[in-house]
């Protein structure tokens, strides 16, 4: 795709926009640098045919926008490209489901299944093509991931640096060995930095997540522009929405612990300044794998990201349902402050990734984590590991997929009643559901796929081929075909409701350590929908219907789970072990 100027669209930007971004390029860069960086921006706004459409503006998000997390070749044929195949397995079983599929990264890349770029504008040929996305994008809405804290050591960019060639030479983060680096905040337990012989004679590469991803270094505005250019090209494409990966390393000071600089927070708000010029329906989404606190920073005052992973959430729901009790979950949920105006939580159980323990810091006693951890190594599962400052590790993230992780291997239909609640309290909450294909399908762990790549993350992150997936998906009477079926049909049923939008209020109730109760009530009052969990193995009723009699007088309500009527008269509402329920007025 060829680009195209579009100048005309700098008219429709107001001089105080035009002001902030001339700030932020200030902070970033410098005062004497500000007004040439400005007149690089007006060059590259209205780039690509993408430009201000008051048709899309202020696009509003609603209880229809549920996500899918899949790989490019999550599903695959013998012949043909894997984008295609998705295409097909989407359109005809997601409809209705789904509103936005999230591709995980599709470009050219060499380690951790994506995450490690080769080429930002490339389609990696194993999957398909940019046409192929396309395709895709008329069908469903497309959320792409930006790589912005590194690339690949086989890059364009990186060999660039090697040589000593402009621009890619100012693009690599290089570091004397000699600096003191101890206080900086490590997501892996492998060294910070790396050795490579360059034109120069050796030189030492900062590389926070293996040897591999060489981190970029973003005092070049080169580097920025780059970037700002590559977000023109995937608009152009039809992403809607915006994943920065690992963006809370990006910016590194040394004498600091390099995680969420003020200039990282800069480089976001810059971003999504850029995108009320060229794109306002774009969202921005960050990928912060943190303690709470630290996580929703990036919000900002409603002026960085449109939306953040609610990364307490996998980690607390799990650790309650394997504990049989609520109460932790219920006491976070109840202080959960609401995110700023026009911004939301995407509320998820699984990823491509682990699932993150450093966002239960300050809400689950060590002992407690440590004895998680134990739990998932007892089901077959990983643990990988960070490297403190002192030198010692600590529990970074469990790896498993969430099926497994929450099974009893000796009763299954318990195991599966576990993981559906589970699944049920995501959609439930206040936010924006994100769905891995995993959970979708019911994968177990994939222990074989460990094995051949030595790496804990494989576990899940299994390909299924299309033809033995639907055979399986098929089968009413496997587990995979079961889950699959609930969870189409619970989506279907949530989208319809009004009570889940995004910024339908949330009410969380204590109705004892063995229940999760909150109250979803729609925008204009009108329905309310009662979400009750019970995280136990035993069967459980409720000791006090209070709250209750005032929303359903009756006694009676409808499931929007199970589909029937739910009737306790004066009796007290009971539950089955690990029951999910959505009791509706309506």
């Amino acid at each position: 795709m060829n680009p195209t100027i579009n100048n005309s669209v700098i008219k429709h930007v107001s001089s105080a926009k035009l002001k902030t971004i001339r700030k932020r390029l200030a902070r970033l860069y410098g005062v004497s640098q500000a007004d040439a960086l400005l007149e690089r921006f007006y060059l590259m706004v209205g780039r690509y045919g993408v430009g201000v459409d008051s048709s899309r503006k202020n696009q509003e998000l609603t209880q229809r926008d549920t996500m899918l997390i899949t790989y490019a070749d999550m599903v695959y044929e013998d012949e043909g490209h894997p984008l295609n195949s998705l295409r097909d397995f989407c359109t005809a079983r997601l409809k209705g489901a789904f509103s936005t599929i999230h591709i995980l990264p599709f470009y050219p890349w060499t380690s951790d299944d994506g995450f490690s770029v080769v080429d930002y504008r490339e389609v990696d040929s194993r999957y398909g093509s940019w046409e192929d996305v396309s395709k895709l994008s008329e069908e469903f809405e497309l959320m792409f991931d930006l790589v912005l804290n590194h690339c690949s050591s086989k890059s364009p960019w990186f060999k660039d640096w090697v040589s000593g060639v402009e621009p890619g030479r100012n693009y690599i983060m290089e570091v004397d060995e000699k600096m003191d680096l101890s206080i900086v905040v490590r997501p892996r337990a492998t060294p910070l930095l790396t050795p490579y012989q360059t034109r120069e004679g050796e030189r030492f590469v900062w590389t926070t997540f293996s040897a591999d991803q060489v981190d970029l270094d973003w005092t070049s505005p080169d580097l920025l522009f780059e970037f700002l250019d590559i977000i023109l090209y995937y608009i152009s494409i039809g992403c809607r929405i915006l994943r920065l990966d690992a963006v809370a390393f990006l910016w590194k000071k040394i004498g600091t612990n390099c995680l969420h600089l003020p200039e990282t927070h800069q480089v976001i708000k810059l971003i999504r300044n850029f995108l009320e010029v060229v794109s306002p329906e774009v969202v921005i989404l960050t990928e912060t794998n943190v303690p709470h606190e630290e996580n929703i920073s990036y919000f900002g005052r409603g002026d960085e990201a449109h939306a953040v992973y609610q990364f307490s959430l996998p980690p607390l729901l799990l650790h309650g349902l394997l504990s049989g009790t609520a109460s932790h979950l219920t006491d976070w949920a109840k202080n959960l402050a609401a995110p700023p105006k026009g911004c939301h939580f995407l509320n998820f159980t699984a990823s491509h990734d682990g699932i993150g323990v450093r966002p239960l810091e300050g809400i689950l006693p060590q002992t407690e984590v440590l004895s998680l951890a134990e739990e998932i190594r007892k089901k077959g599962g990983f643990v990988s590991m960070r490297k403190l400052e002192n030198g010692t590790e600590s529990p970074y993230e469990l790896n498993s997929t969430y099926l497994s992780a929450l099974a009893d291997p000796e009763n299954v239909e318990l195991g599966q009643a576990r993981f559906l609640c589970s699944q049920a309290v995501a959609l439930s909450m206040k936010g924006i559901p994100a769905v891995y294909f995993h959970s979708l399908c019911g994968t177990p762990n994939f222990l074989d796929g460990v094995k051949e790549t030595g790496q804990n993350r494989t576990i899940n992150r299994r390909k299924w081929k299309l033809s033995e997936l639907e055979d399986t998906l098929r089968d009413d009477t496997s587990s995979s075909g079961e889950i699959f079926a609930w969870y189409t049909r619970t989506l279907r049923s949530r989208s319809a409701c009004p009570a889940f939008h995004p910024d339908a209020p949330q009410t969380v109730h204590e109705l004892g350590p063995s229940f999760f109760a909150l109250e979803r009530k729609s925008i204009d009052q009108t329905l309310t929908v009662f979400c009750l969990f019970n995280f136990t193995a035993e069967v459980c009723s409720v000791s006090s219907m209070d709250v209750f009699k005032s929303i359903f007088p009756e006694g009676k309500a409808r499931d929007l789970i199970g589909g029937g009527e739910v009737v306790w008269g004066k009796d007290p509402l009971t539950l089955r072990p690990y029951q999910a329920l959505w009791l509706s007025t309506n």
